[in-house]
């Protein structure tokens, strides 16, 4: 009976997928409440999840007292250290029933021992929604034959399988798309786009924005014609300026960057939380080219990831300026804190600033009114841990710890170093390292090389995403030597910050 309903269930999330248009599907939250269904979700998963049964039995939270949006609330955020990490897979699971998802996948922690996460087919349909609102209101590949390449990183990690089942759904769906999973082997992907691109009105290349610009890169040093190709992109995992987006829509004969590219923001933990739209990309590069307007809005001097998001499926809330958000998974998440910081804007309020800065962008897309919703805005800056993203892997500052505290190594150094990622002239980015040497020892390129390469052997021992996604060519970091208490990046009597952005 229990195999039965599970099939039934199928059934009906997949008739829905398939029949219900995109705009019925992104219309939803105007005529269903957000909180209410939020409150529901939350019942729901009081009630059959263990993890989160015993959670809420250690804060003397009884489920019955949690009637409003208010109450909801007030209930204790969960993380990975106080949710996550301390309750088995099973009890994290609905009814303790890991057998309920059909598929795991991983991502790295700070140690590199991975963290699983297990989902179902239900789960990624609702991802599968994020897809196709790229898919059809960027690319318009409801009406145009498209070969979308898988160029995220292919096996136990989350991005290249996940990013692949739903692009097939949406060809299951009636959309002309066929899916090629090269993954992020270089040479097979410029072989696949040169040898079947023709086939196809556009190529969408799937993928971690640094990676898709070194493919771009060698493809041209080899005599690519990208113009041919019709040339999209799906990014996720990083945060880019718009200058590098003009940069690579140059380097391809993109003739419209809102239309041609979209980077989804999303997490091993819970898929796709948001998406770029051709809506938030006009907004995004009306704010690069205005600063002062985006630190009126971000109130930081630098530009955040900018997406639109489904309420319905994904709740936001930002408490002491981080991020939390609730869904429904493999794993259900309520109130989740994935220590990014950001912020949430309405669509209205959104609209309001930016006439206030004298920008209309709905007049700017006028001549196609795809990719306009009246969803509301999430904007993030990245994780508040002191990680950075590079090609899509976090790297901790305690991976390069390790290295430095080898035999050897150790007694030329402090111990403390600044962590980055950079981009050099060519709009390419570097993992960046500056080391502090300890005292009356003398920088040389022997101990240069020597540390580098000591970082590089721990980050690949310690860091699975690191090992996995980066490809071999950007994986050495640069390190640069500095003497100790050097001003610019250890000055005497400051608390130290091993990550910069």
């Amino acid at each position: 009976m229990q195999y039965q309903s599970r099939s039934q269930q199928v059934i009906k999330a997949w008739e829905d997928f398939v029949s219900t248009p995109l705009d019925v599907l992104l219309n939803q939250h105007i005529n269903t409440s957000p909180e209410r269904v939020l409150l529901n979700l939350f019942h729901d998963v009081a009630t059959h999840v263990p993890a989160y049964q015993a959670f809420l039995a250690a804060s003397s939270i009884h489920p019955d007292s949690i009637q409003s949006f208010a109450d909801f609330q007030k209930l204790p955020a969960i993380a990975k250290e106080n949710y996550i990490s301390r309750y088995s897979l099973r009890e994290l699971c609905r009814n303790g029933q890991l057998e309920g998802c059909d598929m795991i996948a991983a991502s790295s922690g700070s140690t590199g021992k991975p963290t699983f996460w297990p989902r179902f087919l239900i789960d990624e349909l609702q991802i599968a929604t994020r897809f196709e609102q790229i898919f059809h209101d960027s690319f318009a590949a409801d009406s145009k034959p498209t070969l979308a390449v898988i160029c995220f990183t292919l096996g136990t990690w989350v991005g290249g399988m996940f990013t692949t089942n739903c692009c097939r759904y949406l060809a299951s769906k009636g959309y002309p798309i066929t899916v090629i999973t090269p993954g992020n082997n270089k040479d097979e992907i410029l072989r696949v786009v040169q040898e079947i691109g023709d086939n196809f009105a556009q190529v969408v290349l799937l993928g971690y924005p640094p990676f898709l610009k070194d493919v771009i890169d060698t493809g041209t040093a080899r005599a690519v014609d990208w113009q041919r190709y019709q040339i999209k992109f799906v990014m996720a995992g990083e945060v880019f300026s718009e200058e590098w987006r003009s940069l690579v829509g140059e380097r391809v004969g993109s003739q419209n960057p809102c239309y041609d590219f979209a980077s989804l923001y999303g997490t091993a933990d819970a898929g796709v939380l948001g998406n770029e739209t051709p809506l938030s990309i006009c907004i995004r590069r009306f704010l690069a080219q205005n600063p002062d307007a985006a630190k009126a809005l971000f109130k930081e001097s630098r530009l955040p990831t900018l997406v639109q998001y489904d309420p319905v499926s994904r709740f936001f809330e930002v408490e002491n300026g981080q991020l939390l958000f609730s869904g429904n998974n493999g794993i259900p998440l309520i109130r989740y804190n994935i220590l990014d910081t950001g912020g949430i804007i309405s669509y209205d309020a959104m609209l309001q600033f930016l006439a206030d800065w004298g920008f209309n962008p709905l007049e700017n897309l006028s001549h196609n009114s795809r990719g306009i919703h009246q969803l509301p805005f999430v904007y993030v800056f990245g994780r508040s841990n002191f990680t950075v993203s590079y090609f899509g892997a976090n790297i901790y500052p305690e991976n390069v710890t390790v290295g430095l505290e080898q035999p050897v190594i150790k007694e030329w150094v402090t111990g403390k170093f600044v962590l980055q990622v950079k981009e050099d002239e060519q709009k390419n980015w570097f993992l960046s390292v500056v080391v502090e040497l300890a005292p009356d020892v003398e920088a040389s390129e022997d101990k240069r090389q020597a540390i580098a390469a000591s970082i590089l052997t721990q980050l690949l021992r310690l860091n699975g995403e690191f090992a996995n996604y980066v490809p071999k060519e950007y994986q050495t970091p640069q390190v640069m030597l500095a003497p100790m208490g050097d001003r610019e990046y250890f000055p005497i009597g400051v608390k130290h910050r091993y990550t910069r952005r």
